[in-house]
């Protein structure tokens, strides 16, 4: 099996694929510590994408309550398990040396466990080029079960209430997981399909499946770790996330030809949505662009971190994680790099904490932002140290170099004029 390179992982990986890679990837970036679970995310997908018949409970985005909920129901715990009984089998163990991290090439360290595609050669599975398993149709039924339901709860006998929580760490606590397909670098669904009926456009690096070519066989839904590939049973073929492609082309008149966000992020409520297109260089890696939104996120202040880099599909989706949850629970899922991730966002930087406010700032992709230094207009002490807040502006522009966002970090207030009823 080839090896191809794989960042997240710090190392090379096995791969059925030689390495190949697009001229710029569709990524995204979610703020897990904004989200609502409105679900509007979710119902602009569905009104859009999978209204049809046989696709009733197909849902490409859906927001899920963190630990017991999932869709499919437990699709992570059970890959998870998959995982670890590999590598029992094998006598290695999944752990990350976090001292051969270097900022570029390995900011994570290197994974030395083994990801699904090496446990399934480990494990001389011929039928399967990755560890995963097909959910039962029982398992596809809801998109967000065990809804706001927490862990870790203690009753207080001497009152009605539960024990208190504080941060940086609640001993009750649950949050919610947006997800979408990762248009991962290394897709797992891609990998698997013996009809090579998925494939990523490199123009953008947006994982497709070809409708004519595709037999229904499955084999994705099994691979895909993350089980965004979805069978309809009514045309029996495979369908999954398109990234809402068309808008990205720049096809719709809204945005007069520049590329804009997918309906899941244009519809954001709790604007904790980025998605954009990161240039990517000949050996795979994103090419440098300091003043791209997303690269600052997850390159440059590393407040970004991919969902179960362990999997070895290089995902392209990223998260913020949320500053309340156990830090054991929180590096199991993103990574290493869970610590910094939250000290940089508890305390951001003058440049993250203006940047923060593009998300949702517009419906263009914006490829570049700039800074326009403001007064300073709060001052305090955040763990000890002191924090100073400015109120700069942000100005955030599309593909053709014109401005599509000006947002300032303190929200602007208008004073109504004493002439007018103020009864509101």
């Amino acid at each position: 099996m080839p090896e191809v390179y794989n960042w997240q992982l710090g190392r090379p990986m096995e791969y059925p694929y030689r390495e190949a890679h697009p001229r710029e990837q569709f990524a995204f970036v979610f703020n897990i510590n904004r989200c609502i679970a409105c679900q509007t995310c979710t119902m602009a997908c569905k009104s859009t994408w999978t209204f049809s018949k046989g696709q009733e409970y197909m849902w490409w985005n859906n927001v899920e309550t963190k630990p017991y909920g999932g869709y499919p129901q437990f699709w992570d715990t059970r890959l998870l398990e998959l995982l670890d009984g590999a590598h029992q089998k094998a006598g290695r163990e999944a752990v990350w040396d976090a001292s051969k991290k270097e900022p570029k090439t390995r900011p994570y360290g290197v994974f030395d466990g083994m990801t699904v595609f090496e446990a399934a050669r480990a494990a001389d599975r011929r039928d399967a080029v990755a560890l995963g398993y097909e959910p039962t149709d029982l398992e596809w039924r809801f998109p967000n079960i065990y809804e706001d339901t927490a862990t870790g709860s203690k009753d207080r006998r001497d009152s009605l209430n539960l024990e208190p929580a504080a941060l940086p760490e609640h001993a009750t606590w649950f949050f919610y997981l947006q997800r979408l397909c990762n248009h991962c670098t290394y897709p797992a669904c891609l990998a698997a399909c013996p009809r090579r009926a998925i494939y990523k456009r490199g123009e953008d690096g947006i994982v497709l499946i070809d409708q004519k070519r595709c037999r229904g066989y499955r084999k994705c839904v099994a691979a895909c770790p993350y089980k965004k590939p979805m069978f309809r049973a009514t045309t029996r073929v495979s369908e999954k996330c398109i990234a809402c492609y068309p808008r990205i082309e720049g096809k719709d008149a809204l945005t007069q030809g520049e590329p804009m966000e997918t309906r899941c992020m244009a519809a954001c409520v709790g604007k904790i949505r980025m998605q954009g297109l990161v240039g990517i260089g000949a050996d795979g890696a994103w090419a440098e662009q300091r003043d791209n939104p997303l690269y600052f996120l997850v390159k440059v202040e590393k407040v970004a971190l991919p969902l179960y880099p362990q999997f070895g599909t290089e995902p392209n989706g990223y998260y913020i994680p949320p500053r309340w949850v156990p830090r054991a629970y929180l590096r199991q899922m993103f990574g290493p790099g869970v610590d910094e991730a939250i000290e940089r966002y508890t305390r951001p930087s003058r440049e993250l904490l203006a940047v923060l406010q593009l998300f949702r700032a517009s419906q263009t992709v914006i490829f570049r932002y700039e800074i326009v230094q403001g007064p300073k207009v709060f001052e305090t002490t955040v763990d000890g140290r002191k924090w100073e807040m400015y109120n700069d502006t942000v100005i955030g522009y599309g593909r053709s170099g014109k401005e599509v966002a000006r947002v300032t970090v303190e929200e602007p207030r208008f004073v109504r004029a004493d002439k007018h009823y103020n009864s509101i």
